[in-house]
């Protein structure tokens, strides 16, 4: 049975172009639905070596405790696509927060600051560490924590994703948004930085992993997507992947322009809520 719309008077949604009122509430036959609140700010964390930096944090604001989340940003950097993805986890019903993991770089505009990043070989794996587990501190010291943490990123962010969800104790879902070089096919590629490849360290993983990847991705390809698969089969690994046909990296990105595949972007947003709710709920 199709739902029956209550149609809304102009008068309820206010005369005024400039000033709109938009009606927190929608009756569907009977039934009142209303989107949750959510608050989000830019927020002082400890990260690496006790350095401060900023982070943008989210949360509902409906009473409860909630499942935290560390959203790790993408190469490009702390941009506009990020903040607004922390702020949608918050509208599914969880408290996230992403770390600006190029703090120490700034300043600048997240375009600049990240092309300088990227061109000085990008951060260092054991930085990026430290400041999750800063994140995760912060989430925890939070009222309406229930102390359930997941993480989460996207290109250089899904790599990151893997590492940490092998070097940090306590994380109870992680997910790799095509993670780029969690393989290393050329030892040349691995530097000061970025001493080893993530997939090595897989026996050390604890969290359930989701994977969601693009069969038109370069970085991880459909051959490296699979060597991963069948070292987490391997090793025994609690673990999901999902791949999509005609989509390659950075499918979710919808600032991307071409890259963006809407069909496979918002199955994926579902398979992500899905996964954080089985795990980080309650």
């Amino acid at each position: 049975m199709q739902p029956r719309f209550r149609k809304v008077p102009a008068a309820e949604l206010g005369s005024h172009f400039g000033a709109a009122i938009v009606p927190a509430v929608i009756h569907l036959s009977g039934v009142i639905m209303s989107y949750p609140g959510i608050v989000g700010e830019t927020v002082s964390f400890q990260g690496h070596n006790g350095d401060k930096g900023e982070a943008y944090y989210a949360r509902p604001t409906r009473p409860g405790r909630f499942g935290g989340v560390v959203l790790i940003h993408h190469a490009p950097g702390w941009d506009e696509f990020i903040i607004e993805c922390t702020r949608k986890l918050a509208q599914h019903g969880f408290a996230a927060i992403s770390p600006h993991l190029y703090f120490r770089d700034g300043p600048g505009s997240p375009d600049d600051v990240g092309a300088r990043v990227r061109a000085a070989g990008g951060v260092p794996d054991n930085q990026v560490v430290g400041d999750v587990a800063g994140s995760i501190a912060y989430l925890r010291a939070q009222p309406h924590a229930n102390g359930k943490i997941g993480v989460i990123g996207s290109c250089s962010g899904g790599r990151h994703t893997y590492l940490v969800a092998c070097q940090l104790s306590g994380i109870d879902a992680a997910v790799d948004c095509w993670g780029g070089s969690v393989i290393v096919d050329d030892p040349k590629l691995l530097t000061a930085k970025r001493p080893i490849a993530p997939i090595d360290l897989t026996e050390k993983m604890t969290a359930p992993l989701l994977g969601l990847f693009g069969n038109d991705d370069e970085n991880p390809n459909r051959d490296q997507v699979n060597r991963t698969e069948a070292k987490l089969k391997q090793l025994g690994k609690t673990y999901e992947f999902h791949r999509y046909d005609g989509a390659g990296h950075a499918f979710f990105n919808y600032a991307r322009g071409p890259a963006y595949r809407a069909e496979a972007a918002a199955d994926g947003w579902k398979k992500v809520f899905a996964f954080y709710n089985k795990y980080l709920a309650g």
